[in-house]
């Protein structure tokens, strides 16, 4: 099944300029982050409300606004927010088994003694995380794979493939060695938001769920200095695990009979 930009959007993005784009969004977020970092001086994690605001929210929220800002400048709002491909139901198996992993993987108890204000602003963070990697590489990045007339498969492959290969520039600040794997996980996690986004039919409940996986695995892994391995945040691992080994056993299944995929 392929498909096109509206006709109510002007705009046919070439690979070239969503290049750009995606070059301007990490540069947004590196170069702001740099910035905040230098000023506030809160470079060594993620421990105070002042951290996540400052370290969070002023690059994340800025990679937003400008991802979104591409959006309405493109005239793009109807296709990077509805998606009108459609997959057969049981692929709503993948937000529900997400979902019970994230509530599996928070660190509640760590969590308690940071306070509200640190929850609120550390949700606020990883939704900004959602909703920004969300409305660039599932909305923008598979609009503009789908203009082009690629098939849903290649758009699913490409599409979880370059939101892996961005994820290579925590390399810039941080070990190789982390960032490779991490990079090659990204682009499996890609691919079953890419599926969350066709079953729910829009940008939302993948978004929202990816700030939410987000915040379940940083609960556990930074936010304190001295914290030991947390046995809950195995359940995220458990999310790959499960989702990969359904979608492997029933993939001959996930496209809609034609019929149903006009």
């Amino acid at each position: 099944m392929t498909t096109s930009v509206p006709a109510g959007s002007p705009h046919r993005l070439s690979y070239l300029w969503f290049a750009v784009i995606v070059i301007s969004y990490l540069a947004i977020i590196k170069g702001v982050g740099y910035v905040a970092g230098q000023i506030w001086d809160v470079n060594d994690g993620i421990y105070t409300t002042q951290d996540v605001v400052v370290g969070m929210w002023l690059p994340l929220g800025a990679a937003l606004v400008f991802t979104y800002a591409v959006v309405a400048v493109l005239r793009w709002w109807d296709p990077v927010l509805r998606e009108r491909h459609p997959v057969q139901r049981w692929v709503w198996a993948v937000p529900i088994i997400f979902a019970v992993c994230i509530g599996l993987a928070i660190d509640y108890a760590d969590l308690a003694d940071k306070g509200l204000g640190y929850i609120l602003a550390l949700l606020v963070a990883t939704q900004f995380v959602g909703w920004g990697e969300e409305g660039m590489f599932r909305g923008i990045g598979v609009t503009t794979l789908r203009s082009h007339g690629l098939t849903e498969g290649k758009v699913a492959m490409w599409s979880s493939v370059i939101f892996g290969a961005v994820h290579i520039s925590n390399a810039l600040t941080g070990d190789i060695s982390k960032a490779l794997p991490q990079a090659i996980a990204v682009s499996f996690a890609g691919y079953f938001f890419y599926l969350i986004r066709r079953v729910s039919g829009g940008n939302v409940l993948n978004s929202v769920l990816h700030g939410l996986f987000d915040f379940s695995i940083l609960s556990a892994t930074a936010i304190a200095v001295d914290q030991g391995g947390y046995l809950g945040s195995m359940a995220a691992i458990l999310a790959y695990l499960i989702v990969g080994t359904l979608l492997i056993v029933r993939r001959r299944s996930i496209e809609p009979a034609p019929a149903l995929a006009k």
